[in-house]
C-alpha cells in the first residue's frame, strides 16, 4: 500500500507579488485603467522631468553674482549667498558660532530623545525641558558668561521659526492638558474657566492673536516695564495653541471606555492618579495623529510673525526677493522656503506614524 506524499508549495507567480503584481491590482487590471494609468504616467513624467531639468540638471549651483546665474535652469547661488541670513537673520557675523551651537546641541537632543534605548532618557527629557531652554536664551541673547548681548530684533531665518514652534509645542501641550481636564471637571467654576479660555482663543484668528499681543500688551504693563517683542509673540502663539490642542486632549479622554473610569474608581486611586496612571496615557496614545497634526500646524503658523515686523525663514525670503541686485528669483526663494517646511513637517509626521506603530494595543484599524 503507497503512503501519499504531500510536494512542498511552490512559490507564487512572479507577475501576482512585489511591485509587478501591485502594479496589476491597481493600475492594470483592466483596459479602462490601463489607459488612464499611461495618459497620467505620461504627464507626470513631462512635469518631473521639466522639474527636475530646472531645479538640477541646468540649475546653477556655484559662483556669488547673479552674472554667474545662466537663467535656463534655477539659481541656488541665490540660496548660497543668503544662506547665514536664511538660517540666522540679521544675526552678527562674529557671534554666528553661538546659533550654531544652538542647532548642534538641538539635534543632538533631537536625536537622543527619539532614540528608544538611550541610557537615562527620561533625564535627559527632564533636562532638555527645565533647564536647556534657559541655557539656550543666555547663549543666543547673551549678557552671561561674559557674552555680548544680541538684541532679539536681529534674530531671524530659520533661528526664529525653531523658537516660536519649539516654545509653543513644548509649552502648549501641558496647558492643553490641564485645560481639558478642567473643561470635564466636575467643579463648575473651573469647568466655565477652561470652556469660555477654549472657545473665546479659538474663536480669534493666530493674526487677531499676534496684533494683540505686539500691539495690545504693552498698554497693560506698567509705565517704564518693556517687553521683549519675541516674548510677546511666544506668548500669544502658546495661548492661543493651548486653547487647539485642549480640544485635541478632550477627544482623547472622550474616547476612553466608561469602564477605564469605572475600574480606576473600584481601586480606590485619586483623582491624580486614576488620570496620570491609566486615563491619560491611553487618551494621549488615541491623539497621537491629531497632537501632531495640531503641531504641524503650529510649525507652519510660525511664519504669521512676519506681520509683527519679525523675518521667519519665510520673511527672510521675502526680504532678500527685493534686493535690488537679486531681483527675479523669487521662485528660488519660496521653493527653498518650502523645502525647510516640508523637511521639518514630514519628520514629524514619520516621527508620529513610528510612536503609533509602537503604542499600537489594539486601537488602531
Amino acid at each position: 500500500m503507497s503512503t501519499h506524499q504531500f510536494q512542498p508549495d511552490l512559490p507564487p507567480p512572479a507577475n501576482t507579488v512585489g511591485v509587478i503584481g501591485w502594479l496589476r491590482r491597481n493600475l492594470f487590471n483592466n483596459v479602462a485603467n490601463s489607459i488612464v494609468t499611461l495618459i497620467l504616467g505620461y504627464f507626470a513624467f513631462i512635469g518631473l522631468w521639466g522639474a527636475l531639468q530646472w531645479a538640477v540638471l541646468d540649475a546653477d549651483w556655484v559662483g556669488s553674482t547673479r552674472d554667474d546665474c545662466s537663467r535656463v535652469g534655477a539659481c541656488w547661488v541665490f540660496i548660497s549667498v543668503r544662506w547665514d541670513q536664511f538660517m540666522f537673520g540679521f544675526y552678527p557675523q562674529a557671534e554666528l558660532w553661538r546659533p550654531q551651537l544652538f542647532y548642534a546641541t538641538l539635534a543632538i537632543f533631537t536625536v537622543l530623545l527619539a532614540y528608544e534605548n538611550t541610557p537615562k532618557r527620561t533625564w535627559i527629557w527632564l533636562f532638555f525641558v527645565n533647564v536647556y531652554p534657559f541655557l539656550a536664551a543666555g547663549l543666543l541673547y547673551g549678557g552671561v558668561f561674559g557674552l555680548d548681548v544680541v538684541e532679539t530684533h536681529k534674530w531671524g531665518g530659520l533661528l526664529v521659526t525653531l523658537i516660536i514652534a519649539l516654545v509653543g509645542i513644548v509649552v502648549s501641550l501641558p496647558i492643553g492638558v490641564a485645560l481639558a481636564l478642567g473643561r470635564r471637571s466636575d467643579m463648575p467654576i473651573i469647568r466655565s474657566i477652561c470652556t469660555v479660555y477654549i472657545e473665546v482663543w479659538r474663536g480669534v484668528p493666530l493674526i487677531t492673536v499676534l496684533f494683540m499681543a505686539s500691539v495690545m500688551l504693552p498698554l497693560f504693563l506698567s509705565e517704564g516695564s518693556e517687553t521683549n517683542k519675541l516674548i510677546r509673540a511666544l506668548i500669544g502663539v502658546v495661548l492661543f495653541s493651548s486653547a487647539y490642542m485642549a480640544e485635541v486632549v478632550r477627544g482623547g479622554l472622550q474616547a476612553i471606555p466608561k469602564g477605564q473610569y469605572e475600574a480606576a474608581d473600584a481601586l480606590g486611586l485619586s483623582y491624580w492618579k486614576k488620570m496620570g496612571l491609566i486615563i491619560l496615557p491611553q487618551a494621549l496614545k488615541i491623539s497621537i495623529p491629531s497632537i501632531v497634526n495640531t503641531f504641524i500646524g503650529l510649525f507652519k503658523d510660525t511664519s504669521l510673525v512676519l506681520i509683527i515686523g519679525m523675518f521667519d525663514v519665510l520673511g527672510i525670503g521675502q526680504a532678500a526677493n527685493t534686493d535690488p541686485q537679486w531681483l527675479g528669483f523669487a521662485t528660488e526663494s519660496y521653493v527653498f522656503v518650502a523645502l525647510v517646511f516640508w523637511v521639518f513637517c514630514f519628520g514629524m509626521s514619520r516621527y508620529s506614524i513610528w510612536l503609533e506603530n509602537k503604542l499600537h494595543t489594539g486601537h488602531k484599524r
